[in-house]
């Protein structure tokens, strides 16, 4: 070691360590951790001395030594520890440094790496050992004491040198072998041997407890030494490593060399996303999948290209070759959609060589998504083909109807499911057989497991099929397969062996021969028909038939329930279909109506029903019977053939049809959620598929404009103060603050100052009531300079060029979901929430692309399709999501360099093509790593920053913007040197073909560029004035040709691509920045749509200023209306006499006045008797769908009508009382739903005249109602009789002492009892599981609780748990005015009613 060999040469003595700590162990360990915080605190740095750690063990001493840092060390201590390391250390009054502090550190690195072999010492049998803990015998006490004795005879004098110490440590040396050997041969410590003996006889030899003192050692070894490392699964809960994307699973996609959507089961924005465990196509696999896939791109594509008509009917090869290589690129090579799109597109395309400008495009971007996800559900597809296949195969059977018939035409996940189901069952022998053979080599174990998996209970099939019935089934003369492939092939391919015994007759050969057991020739008939319709319903070819039979003729009908028939009525949107009749599926496919039919069919308000029309499933019947009857005319033929008959109905009615009604239900809502989740998908694409708000031509390098928010949240002037929010060109927040108005001149000057110092080239304008459009105009009218008190501040005429600012309204949906984000609360945490909307604002208009990618997951709470977008599942909404910021993602680029510092636009990255969360994640941490900073493409390869197959899929997708003011040559191997094709779209596999292409357009030849940079070329083209004239005169159409020609490699939409981009490297591509409508302006800051605020509605509004001619009112969601006295009333009278301020008046909607250019909207209203007569049943009554039944529509309305005429017809009962209310059961409840807990409505009850119904409620949504009879009733129902009895105990005199002495005293028993300490608030399975949990924690004890028994009001449940491994128990409590009874046993109070529990 370093620090001994210095001793040597200083001669400053041996310092071994141990000595040293011999020396030192005054106070055990505790000496031991001051003596080395002193060393470590004042000599050794701590960084350093960590970096050398090595033993767990002494990680743990650090920690517990840090609670003694702030402890001063005694004198005694220091001069000992002086003595021994030949320092001299601080106390209080001095301090004393040693001559040499290289030596010193030496000294102490020594000591600190004896420390560190702890392990090492174990095995040494010396002192040194007093290090490793407390547990020590007689010696170290012994040890001790000399120590001690030894530092006090030299406490008086001075510090002794080298030679005096060393003479001392031998002293203690020959001491210490003194003892030993004493241990050893007692005669030498002075003990006669027959006392030693005796010793030896009473006490043993010390050793009898060697075993527990080993084991302590042992459990101290592996909890110091062989303790695992802690890891943070060890910390963290499951759900938020997930979340943090920390798994095995997590770890596994980052390694993979594999795009990382590709190795996804689910959407990347899904927060559940997780592994896909497919395996991958082959080659062999590709010719399949081609003409599976292409069958199923869309109709349109199959019209076009396969019908004889089709319009390019003559390119269906260059199609299915199109598709070929689609799937190779995805399956196989591994490529996402994107990288197809932009760098493959000629191979998806068509032109001839001949006459190459006539190009057809095959596919384009949404069928190349649609290829993608077709092959995904093929390759899943293909997996179940081969289990299946493997199935049949450990069967060990030779079945050449499956081989032959089955397994070709096997082309959905439903035939593999039908065909594993009919291979169960038609080996079900075979496959238990089979099972048996696999587990000769184990024990028991696999059979009991295979036992408890056995169904419970075996179908009639499987009886009837192992008993003598299953020898009648075969006597139809043909096997079920043979009638499926005659029925396919629609005449007899085999043919029916007719018996000549009638079919009763030969059925009563199989009636057993014991009369108990014997069953009736019919009987055995009907069981072997359920046989052979079995075998012929499971079949997969003959489901196949059906579903298809289903997919083309199916109707779809709907009829109301009772609860349904009055809850749906003509305003309702389920009005649409509430008698829909016979709609054929195929027209339901592209709407969401059969999804609302599902839905309202969940609420149980219709019942549906899925079927062929008649004359459909007469004729399969009838082709079904023709493939199984016989063609002889003998007697016995035709009974037979009424057997097959009654077979052909069973097969259809019990198999068949339930089975094709199913599958239709799954099939169209599966469709309608994929056109669903497109249709939201697209407009997404039209929101984020547009460029920044720009005011001017952006200059290079420049990203977007700045952008002033304003904002005054719901434009309260007493709350709500205004908030401007300034973000800079690179999307940073810069400024924010808040001005109290824009009225008084000092709040002005302060807004003007912000807008001269800040200069934002356009102002946003966002809130969340109608009064921002007043705040709006007052932003512009100083943007004018056009304010009424302009003059009197002198500001005006002079700023009008100064404040040429756009003001504009955006969409603020992004917005309102990140201002109470935990994002947004990450980045500006001292930001109010209205600041905060303001910046999501400002980042909207800059990208509208970042900020969607932004909000992850909380995207699909942005509603895109009012009315249907919740019908779609979330995870399939946030894949169309995530296709559409995937293509926008790339079709824009992400500048690489900004990325990894912008943690805002960093969200872009993860839909770069290739790439995903997680490896965009450790591609950030990467670059970081080494610098921040990358200076061109090739650095993703060569710093081992990006796999190849990633690196080829997002390369050309990701820019390192050049800065084009330091341009310079660069030698052709310099590996930094900048390259201008990587701030281009060109990919780096066609860089060759730029830089051949730039050397053409400017006339170059090889040797010209010899020794330059392979680029230099191409930076001289994009310098080049003259280079749109340059490039434009190539002649691409040859050059893709002769490319073709040389190496079959297709370019020419590539070459096109090459050119634009050495023109305008990544040119804005999308569409300008689209503003919302007058409409979606409303509907922000009111909430009113066209369905709620449009011609001919009524509407409820709140007058508030009234003048001669016109009333001026307010709607509820703040928008202001006139109403004109022609409009007022029919008579022309003054409008203070019609109506009062304050007063709430209804009206219908004459006009809708949209000047949001001025930023007004009002509406005009009319409030005449006539004009509201007609109500507006007529605008918002819902239209009935074309396929309606009229007659049963028409019939339920009538007898609705006779039920309300019977209603209206019965005699009202009114009491005066308070309390009183003419409600039924369900207005009771909803009236006593605001009311506090103990309130009583009392109401007529259905019993009859003598009967009152009392309803209260016990907690909110419990309610209880009593029955109360009274004696004496009065048959007019005015008054209450003499006598009101609630049952055999309760009875009272009127209603006010039934309400006090009953309701209340149970009302307050019931407060009783919910504020006691074992009562839970909840359901019963809550406290079911806080049981379970509190004996878990204290398995020796046993715990009960209370909770409102919700089946049962004015019951309590009480539920006990005896200990962990019983029951929950549950009894009931019941609540009356004098007590609680458990059962039968009352207790008058809650610690009675716990002490009865007790006892009991």
């Amino acid at each position: 070691m370093r620090g001994s060999g210095q001793e040597d040469e200083e001669g400053e003595g041996d310092a071994v360590i141990p000595d040293v700590t011999d020396d030192s162990s005054e106070e055990g360990e505790d000496d031991e951790e001051e003596a080395r915080r002193i060393r470590e605190g004042f000599i050794v740095d701590e960084d350093e001395e960590e970096e050398e750690e090595e033993v767990p063990r002494k990680r743990r001493k650090r920690r517990k030594r840090h609670h003694h840092e702030e402890e001063t060390l005694e004198e005694d201590d220091l001069e000992l520890l002086e003595e021994n390391t030949g320092g001299a250390f601080k106390r209080k009054s001095r301090l004393t440094r040693l001559p040499s502090s290289s030596k010193r550190q030496a000294i102490i690195e020594s000591s600190e790496d004896d420390l560190d072999n702890e392990e090492e010492l174990r095995e040494v049998p010396d002192i040194r050992k007093i290090w490793d803990d407390d547990r020590r015998g007689d010696e170290d006490d012994e040890d001790m004491s000399d120590f001690i004795d030894d530092s006090d005879e030299d406490e008086g004098g001075v510090a002794m040198n080298e030679e005096a110490r060393e003479a001392r440590r031998q002293e203690k040396r020959q001491e210490q072998l003194r003892r030993k050997r004493a241990r050893v041969r007692p005669e030498l410590a002075g003990i006669d041997a027959n006392a030693w003996d005796e010793i030896h006889d009473v006490f043993g030899d010390g050793h009898e407890y060697d075993w527990a003192l080993a084991g302590d050692d042992e459990a101290d070894y592996e909890e110091e030494q062989i303790k695992p490392d802690m890891k943070y699964q060890d910390v963290f809960e499951p759900s938020e490593i997930r979340k943090r994307m920390l798994t095995d699973d997590d770890d596994l996609i980052r390694g993979q060399d594999i795009p990382e959507r590709m190795q996804l089961a689910t959407s990347s924005l899904s927060g559940s996303s997780t592994l896909s465990l497919h395996t991958q196509l082959t080659e062999e696999d590709l010719g399949g999948a081609a003409m599976w896939v292409t069958q199923r791109i869309s109709t349109s594509k199959n019209k076009e290209f396969f019908t004889p008509d089709g319009v390019h009917q003559h390119l269906k090869g260059a199609l299915v070759m199109a598709v070929t290589f689609t799937l190779r690129q995805i399956f196989i090579e591994e490529y996402e959609v994107p990288f197809i799109w932009a760098h493959k597109r000629d191979y998806i395309s068509h032109f001839d060589v001949n006459d190459i400008r006539s190009r057809v495009e095959l596919l384009n971007l949404t069928e190349l998504w649609r290829i993608n996800s077709l092959g995904q559900k093929y390759r899943s597809l293909l997996e179940r083909r081969r289990a299946l296949h493997t199935s049949y195969e450990r069967l060990q059977v030779k079945d050449e109807y499956f081989e032959d018939e089955i397994q070709t035409q096997i082309d959905s996940v439903e035939v593999v499911a039908d065909a594993t189901e009919w291979l169960s069952m038609k080996y079900k022998d075979k496959k238990q057989d089979s099972a048996f053979e696999f587990r000769f080599h184990d024990d028991d174990e696999p059979e009991t497991s295979k036992k408890r998996k056995m169904p419970s209970r075996i179908s009639a099939y499987e009886i009837a099929k192992k008993s003598i019935v299953s020898k009648l089934a075969e006597k139809f003369g043909i096997q079920p397969h043979q009638v499926v492939l005659n029925f396919l092939a629609s005449h007899h391919v085999h043919f029916v062996d007719d018996l000549d015994f009638n079919p009763i007759a030969y059925a009563e050969q199989f009636v057993d021969s014991d009369p108990a057991k014997a069953q009736t020739s019919e009987e055995l008939l009907r069981k072997a028909r359920m046989i052979f319709a079995t075998e012929l319903g499971k079949d997969p070819l003959l489901r196949n038939e059906i579903r298809q039979l289903f997919k083309q003729e199916a109707r779809v009908s709907v009829e109301p329930t009772e609860r349904g028939l009055t809850k749906i009525d003509e305003n309702h949107p389920y009005f649409n279909f509430k008698y829909l009749l016979q709609k054929p599926v195929s027209e339901m496919l592209d709407t969401a109506q059969f999804l609302h039919i599902l839905a309202a069919e969940s609420e149980h308000l219709i019942t549906v029903s899925v079927f062929i029309p008649p004359e459909v499933k007469s004729t399969f019947e009838r082709k079904l019977l023709d493939a199984f009857s016989s063609d002889n005319f003998s007697e016995s033929a035709k009974a037979w053939n009424a057997e097959r008959s009654r077979v052909v109905q069973e097969v259809i009615e019990q198999h068949l049809i339930p089975a094709g009604i199913k599958w239709t239900r799954e099939y169209v809502r599966e469709e309608v959620e994929d056109v669903l989740a497109v249709k939201c998908s697209d407009q997404l694409r039209s929101r984020v598929d547009m460029a920044p708000y720009v005011t001017r031509e952006l200059k290079y390098g420049e990203l977007t404009s700045s952008v002033l928010a304003i904002s005054w949240g719901k434009g309260d002037p007493h709350k709500d103060a205004i908030t401007l929010v300034y973000v800079d060109e690179a999307g940073r927040m810069r400024e924010h603050t808040k001005i109290d108005n824009l009225h008084d001149p000092d709040n002005k000057d302060e807004f003007i100052d912000f807008l001269t110092r800040r200069k934002p080239d356009v102002a946003v304008v966002g809130g969340f009531s109608i009064a921002t459009l007043k705040l709006s105009h007052l932003v512009k009218e100083i943007f004018r300079g056009t304010s009424a008190n302009q003059d009197e501040h002198g500001w005006g005429g002079a700023n009008e060029d100064a404040f040429d600012i756009p003001t504009i309204f955006v969409h603020d949906d992004a917005a309102r979901i990140y201002q109470h984000s935990r994002r947004a609360a990450d980045e500006f945490s001292a930001l109010s929430p209205t600041a905060k909307y303001c910046v999501g604002l400002a980042r909207y208009v800059q990208s509208p692309l970042n900020e969607f990618a932004a909000l992850g997951t909380d995207i699909s709470a942005i509603s895109f399709d009012e009315d249907n977008q919740h019908l779609v599942p979330k995870e399939k909404l946030l894949s169309a999501f995530e296709q559409v910021l995937v293509d926008v993602t790339n079709k824009v680029g992400v500048d690489i360099n900004r990325a990894v510092t912008d943690t805002y636009y960093q969200h872009l990255l993860p839909f770069v093509c290739g790439l995903g969360p997680r490896k965009a994640q450790v591609l950030v941490k990467k670059i970081s790593s080494q610098g921040g900073t990358l200076v061109n493409r090739d650095q993703f390869i060569k710093a081992g920053l990006l796999t190849t197959k990633i690196f080829l899929n997002a390369s050309a997708f990701l820019r390192v913007i050049q800065d084009r003011d330091k341009q310079g040559k660069y030698r052709p191997d310099d590996e930094n040197a900048p390259d201008p094709l990587d701030d281009t779209r060109i990919h780096p596999e066609d860089y060759e073909l730029a830089r051949k292409m730039a050397t053409d357009a400017l006339e170059l030849d090889e040797e010209d560029i010899h020794d330059e940079h392979p680029s230099q070329v191409v930076t001289a083209i994009m310098n080049d004035k003259d280079k749109e004239r340059k490039l434009l005169e190539l002649n691409l159409d040859e050059f893709a040709i002769s490319l073709y020609e040389a190496n079959h490699d297709q370019k020419r939409h590539t070459l096109n691509v090459i050119r634009e981009e050495l023109l305008k490297p990544f040119s804005e591509k999308r569409e300008k920045f689209r503003l919302p409508t007058d409409w979606d302006i409303l509907t922000m800051l009111t909430g009113e749509t066209p369905k709620t605020l449009s011609v001919g509605l009524i509407v409820s509004a709140l007058v508030f200023r009234i003048q001669k001619e016109v009333v001026s009112v307010r709607l509820d969601s703040g928008i202001e209306g006139t109403i004109t006295t022609e409009y007022l009333t029919d008579t022309n009278t003054n409008p203070h006499d019609v109506v009062k301020k304050g007063q709430t008046i209804t009206g219908v909607v004459i006009e809708t006045r949209f000047q949001l250019d001025h930023d007004e909207f009002s509406v005009g209203l009319a409030c005449r008797p006539r004009d509201l007569a007609d109500g507006d049943r007529v605008f918002r009554h819902v239209q009935a769908d074309e396929m309606w039944d009229e007659p049963h529509h028409k019939r339920d309305q009538d007898m609705l009508a006779r039920k309300k005429r019977a209603e209206t017809d019965r005699t009202r009962r009114v009491i005066k009382h308070p309390n009183f209310h003419n409600f039924n059961t369900a207005q009771a409840e909803a009236y006593l739903e605001k009311q506090q807990r103990g309130d009583v409505v009392i109401r007529p009850s259905s019993k009859g005249i003598n009967h009152l119904a009392v309803t209260w409620k016990v907690d909110d949504k419990l309610y209880q109602h009593i029955d109360v009879t009274e004696l004496n009733a009065d048959p007019t129902g005015q008054t209450v009789g003499g006598q009101l009895i609630v049952d055999a105990t309760h009875t009272y005199s009127d209603l006010d002492e039934l309400i006090v002495n009953h309701v209340q005293a149970m009302a307050r028993r019931v407060e009783e009892l919910m504020a006691h300490e074992k009562y839970k608030h909840g359901s019963e399975d809550e406290l079911h599981l806080f049981l379970k949990n509190f004996l878990a924690a204290n398995p020796a004890k046993s715990m009960y609780g209370y909770t409102l028994n919700r089946k049962r009001p004015g019951h309590f449940s009480l539920c006990f748990l005896a200990n962990k491994n019983s029951n929950v128990q549950t009894w009931p409590v019941r609540v009356a005015p004098e007590a609680y009874y458990l059962f039968d046993a009352a207790a008058v109070g809650v610690p009675e009613l716990c002490d009865a529990f007790k006892v009991r």
